[in-house]
């Protein structure tokens, strides 16, 4: 079994505003193998958190990872992936929607809230991007 983990961060400046998303990959040994750092134009933080998840998720597909842990400091997106929080934009239902296709894909997906500060290299690598 081929198992990563995925730090993810979306950030809009402005909500909407210039937004970006971050993601840090490790693999098994806990050594980051992969960093993404891009602008996604102009979004809501909710949508960019969305958005980082998908993509960070794809990149899992990429490597052949089957288990995944992914760590967010996004609520929202931790409580609605884990049923617990009902989706009710109609941007982030779809989105929500491609992730749970996403989800599949794996044979074990956690997803764990972090708080902010556990969070920096994926937070910074989007606010990079949304610098460039």
């Amino acid at each position: 079994m081929k198992k990563i983990t995925l730090y993810i961060d979306g950030s809009a400046k402005g909500n909407p505003g210039k937004a970006a998303i971050g993601i840090v990959i490790y693999n098994q040994k806990g050594v980051s193998i992969k960093k993404v750092s891009k602008y996604i134009g102009i979004a809501t933080n909710n949508v960019a958190e969305y958005l980082a998840f998908i993509y960070g998720l794809q990149e899992a597909l990429m490597l052949k990872a089957n288990n995944v842990c992914l760590y967010t400091d996004s609520e929202l997106l931790v409580k609605q992936m884990n049923g617990l929080y009902r989706v009710k934009d109609n941007l982030l239902s779809q989105l929500f929607l491609l992730g749970q296709h996403l989800k599949k894909s794996f044979e074990k997906i956690e997803f764990i809230q972090i708080s902010h500060s556990e969070n920096k290299e994926a937070d910074h690598l989007a606010n990079v991007a949304i610098l460039k």
